[in-house]
């Protein structure tokens, strides 16, 4: 989780933090890397298959079930912070996804803030647990890393 596999395509994404993501003293509140997490994993979904709307249009949710997030600096208000999403997994009922946020500094390096791993599993409206459409498979299946 530390970096992004050689051989997994990913996707990045880059914005600036906002004075409303801070805490009392000034830093993002760890709780808004999750949602960093979600603005990247749903443009990687954009990317290899379909906005994220027209899925859960479809009648596809993908449920949150496991998050793990290691803070290893911290990030500002008006950084400009780049996510690296890309598919870590793949199986019939669950998706996993591996993040990169880092900070990117004026001279163009980075500095690494935070990693992380969310698992999704497939839920029909009704809550349900239910196996990816063929074609999500597929579309994840694609930009997963090889077996090692």
């Amino acid at each position: 989780m530390s970096s992004v596999p050689p051989d997994a395509p990913s996707c990045s994404v880059e914005f600036r933090t906002r004075y409303a993501e801070t805490d009392q003293m000034g830093i993002i509140h760890h709780a808004n890397y999750l949602a960093w997490c979600e603005i990247g994993r749903t443009d990687l979904i954009r990317r290899v298959w379909k906005p994220y709307a027209e899925v859960e249009k479809d009648g596809l949710m993908l449920a949150v079930t496991e998050v793990n997030v290691r803070y290893h600096a911290s990030a500002r208000y008006d950084d400009l912070v780049r996510v690296t999403t890309w598919v870590d997994q793949v199986r019939s009922r669950a998706v996993g996804f591996g993040y990169l946020i880092e900070r990117v500094e004026d001279d163009g390096s980075t500095t690494r803030l935070a990693t992380a791993r969310t698992g999704l599993t497939p839920i029909d409206r009704g809550g349900r647990p239910r196996t990816l459409p063929a074609d999500v498979l597929a579309a994840f299946r694609r930009t997963a890393p090889l077996p090692a």
